[in-house]
């Protein structure tokens, strides 16, 4: 398995409202109401941190699941956001300027 690294995108609107991650894409104007799972994955998708990492770190020491089926389900989740332009994938850490703080 190669590792994946994920960046939130710069061409989105995302805000924390009552504990309810809402995110925009600016790219068709789609709207995303995270779950408590993704919105850790979300809050985590700094471009350094490997997915195998924020899988163990943030939903398996969060929420009662195993580490493969979190990592499954964070992987679907990471490229479905991904084919909507809301988040990053890639192979090796990103490091430009191209992802987003999350707003609070």
């Amino acid at each position: 398995m190669s590792e994946k690294y994920i960046a939130r995108s710069a061409s989105v609107a995302a805000r924390l409202l009552d504990g309810e991650m809402i995110i925009m894409s600016a790219v068709d104007s789609t709207l995303f109401s995270l779950s408590d799972v993704a919105t850790a994955i979300w809050q985590s998708a700094d471009g350094r941190t490997p997915l195998s990492s924020i899988v163990r770190d943030s939903i398996c020491a969060q929420f009662d699941v195993s580490a493969e089926v979190a990592y499954r389900d964070a992987e679907a989740f990471t490229e479905k956001l991904a084919s909507h332009g809301i988040l990053r994938v890639s192979d090796r850490p990103i490091t430009d300027e191209d992802s987003i703080p999350v707003l609070s």
